[in-house]
């Protein structure tokens, strides 16, 4: 394996889904904005939410399985291009008139559920392609890639809707699907990844995978406390923008975002460029406990400067707690089982995100209600509660003697290296 050439690939396959990852976030603020402005609820900004997150969660395990039995890059392809059709009906229900609320609901849940193929084949190409020691700085630019649509996208979608619609912005997302795709098809004509043939069922698939998951015990706890985890996080994903809009408009919401999202862009960086080498543990801890610090003081005020400050420090710590469950699950995970094992593992781990979508608006909502405060200061009490409880969780994974033991690893990584 030319492992220059194959990391210049992999920086090429990553540029297409930075574009999409910029595309998507332009599509999610506009939604965002465009929902609230029209309900004034925090639920119903939620539930746009969940329904674009339930089918990749649900079908993960699914598009684990078609990973490692069919073309990975090819499923991709049609993850990223299909996924379109979805915002085509909502941009053609704009066209005609104001699209309803469970318009774009409908819309939304159809493009996820092709997103859906994207992560695990997405992961498990990356295993193909790389060798162990790439491993932490890939993780980093996915990482970086990922924070696009909170970096990038919020600033330039404020700037587009001052001067027009959440149109433009759907319309721009749809575009960029091209180039993602014609990105990895370039990759995929490399023939880097190779279709695994199989006479086993669905049902042996998903036991397989499974067994990868849980044959060690510390990577299914840090599934467990992922999922709990997610459930805290998914809080302040989904209650800024009510939090931020109940006294701000759009467009100072789009700069704070972006604001707060340039500390992934600086840690991913760094990550990039040297990766973390050790004590992935106590690194994995320390960053969860801080996140949640930095969500406590999010909510705090209704004050775009703090809000701000306490959003750079979420975000920039945010990439190495990622970069740490990513390294001690890929090296512990054999690479043709990788793709069930990532469809699994983010069905289970992201389970918290349904939690939080489903019932963090509700509750921001009812708490506004009872307090007879606004929804945005719901939204940060919420937030902040949510905070504390993640600090907590954090603390816990030192415990764990097995989840510490992951850092040595025992994937055979000549086996790796000689794809």
């Amino acid at each position: 394996m030319e492992n220059r050439s194959n990391y210049r690939k992999f920086l090429l396959m990553w540029g297409g889904e930075f574009i999409s990852s910029i595309g998507g976030g332009l599509t999610s603020f506009g939604l965002s904005v465009y929902v609230f402005q029209q309900t004034g609820s925090a639920a119903s900004t939620a539930l746009v939410a969940l329904l674009a997150f339930l089918p990749v969660l649900l079908l993960s395990p699914v598009a684990g399985v078609l990973a490692d039995r069919y073309d990975r890059c090819l499923l991709m392809m049609l993850g990223d291009g299909m996924s379109g059709l979805g915002l085509v009906y909502i941009l053609i229900c704009m066209m005609t008139g104001e699209a309803a609320l469970y318009q774009i609901c409908i819309g939304v849940f159809i493009s996820a559920v092709f997103s859906s193929l994207l992560e695990p084949s997405y992961r498990a190409v990356v295993t193909d392609m790389l060798t162990k020691d790439e491993y932490s700085k890939a993780s980093g630019m996915m990482s970086l890639a990922g924070s696009a649509r909170y970096l990038i996208s919020p600033m330039i979608a404020g700037v587009l809707m001052g001067v027009g619609d959440v149109k433009l912005l759907i319309m721009i997302d749809i575009c960029t699907f091209i180039l993602t795709v014609i990105c990895t098809a370039v990759v995929r004509k490399s023939r880097l990844t190779k279709q695994v043939k199989t006479n086993e069922t669905f049902v042996q698939s998903f036991k397989i995978g499974w067994k990868a998951i849980t044959e060690k015990r510390g990577i299914f706890i840090l599934i467990i406390i992922s999922a709990v985890i997610t459930c805290f996080m998914g809080a302040i994903q989904i209650l800024v923008e009510p939090m931020i809009l109940a006294f701000q408009r759009p467009k100072v919401l789009g700069i704070a975002e972006t604001i707060c999202a340039s500390g992934m862009l600086v840690s991913s960086i760094i990550i990039g460029i040297v990766g973390i080498k050790k004590n992935f543990t106590r690194v994995l801890s320390i960053s969860l406990v801080l996140c949640g610090l930095a969500m406590v003081g999010f909510g705090l005020k209704e004050n775009i400067v703090i809000i701000c400050c306490f959003g750079f420090v979420f975000f920039f710590v945010l990439p190495f707690a990622n970069n740490c469950l990513d390294y001690m699950t890929r090296t512990n995970i054999e690479p043709e089982k990788q793709g069930r094992a990532w469809g699994l593992i983010s069905f289970l781990s992201q389970m918290g995100y349904v939690v939080a979508y489903g019932g963090a608006g509700v509750l921001a909502d009812k708490i506004a209600d009872a307090r007879n405060i606004g929804v945005g200061r719901g939204a940060a009490a919420v937030i902040m509660v949510s905070g504390v409880l993640l600090s907590v969780i954090a603390l816990s994974i030192l415990r764990f003697r097995s989840i510490r033991e992951l850092e040595r690893g025992t994937v055979n990584v000549k086996a790796i290296d000689n794809k």
